[in-house]
């Protein structure tokens, strides 16, 4: 069952192996112009369709005019039960094998081939193990790739320099028990990954891009806001912390896991605020 109406579930072959995913087309697409691209992660253990209930993108893009893409990843099982290759130790993890950048890679010159897409304005977000890739595509691909948004998610791999400046939305809650918010090792997570904080992602980001490493600062609620501007190429590094937040999409659909202590936070909606923050940073 494909969720969202209209949405259209496809398929190549990259390093061998069958890959799916699922492309929702924005009401009234025409082949006459271009429109940005999104890619949306599932988490670990999860499919293209729960990204979709998830983030609930489906609706800002046919309202904003842009095509979202929700690829699978690997298992085994085709369907579900699915991760990423986001360079973290992942024990007993077939997905360690997988080379998901070339799979990216691949994906985005087929969708370039299927619409007509504006290659300045490629982007992706994922939650957990979807947003750990989403930072390793950003050090991998920031060729292809305008921004990302991680969404409780950390930055395990940094072995490559990002080639180009790349903006970046992070999002993540201070009790987060399955990717802990200062690092360490999840008192929900299965196994012994280590996952960095979410200050070290911060950093690295600020740095690579070369934005002011003060940021300005603004607080809400339970949210603070704090952006890093002034970055290479007119790049922005925001973080949203959600004080008392656990595993979850903010203002999306609720992670199914056993564990979570929190559902999805309504204060902010990060699928607002990740589109506006794509729509206002094309790649130069």
């Amino acid at each position: 069952m494909l969720w969202g109406t209209g949405d259209t579930e496809k398929s190549i072959v990259a390093g061998g192996i069958t890959r799916t995913y699922i492309v929702h087309l924005p009401t009234g697409y025409t082949n006459e112009q271009p429109y940005p691209l999104v890619f949306v992660l599932h988490g670990g253990m999860g499919n293209a369709n729960r990204a979709i209930r998830i983030s609930q993108m489906n609706p800002t893009a046919d309202s904003e005019g842009f095509i979202v893409v929700y690829p699978n990843g690997t298992g085994k099982r085709k369907d579900k039960f699915l991760h990423w290759n986001d360079g973290s130790q992942r024990s007993g993890q077939q997905a360690n094998t997988v080379d998901d950048t070339a799979f990216f890679r691949q994906l985005i010159t087929q969708l370039k081939q299927d619409y007509t897409i504006d290659s300045k304005r490629i982007y992706v977000t994922g939650i957990s193990n979807g947003a750990m890739m989403a930072h390793r595509l950003g050090c991998e691909l920031s060729d292809q790739f305008a921004a990302i948004a991680p969404v409780a998610g950390a930055l395990n791999y940094d072995k490559s320099s990002p080639a180009e400046p790349l903006s970046v939305i992070i999002f993540h809650g201070t009790e987060d028990q399955f990717v802990p918010y200062e690092g360490g090792v999840g008192k929900a997570a299965k196994g012994t990954r280590t996952d960095a904080s979410v200050a070290y992602a911060v950093n690295f980001w600020v740095t690579h891009n070369g934005c002011n490493p003060i940021p300005a600062r603004t607080e809400s609620g339970t949210v603070i806001m704090e952006q890093y501007s002034g970055g290479k190429a007119h790049t922005d590094v925001v973080l949203y912390t959600v004080k008392g937040g656990g595993h979850a999409w903010p203002g999306g659909g609720h992670i199914t896991l056993k564990n979570n202590n929190a559902s999805s936070v309504q204060e902010i909606s990060a699928t607002s605020l990740i589109w506006k923050f794509f729509k206002n940073h094309p790649k130069e």
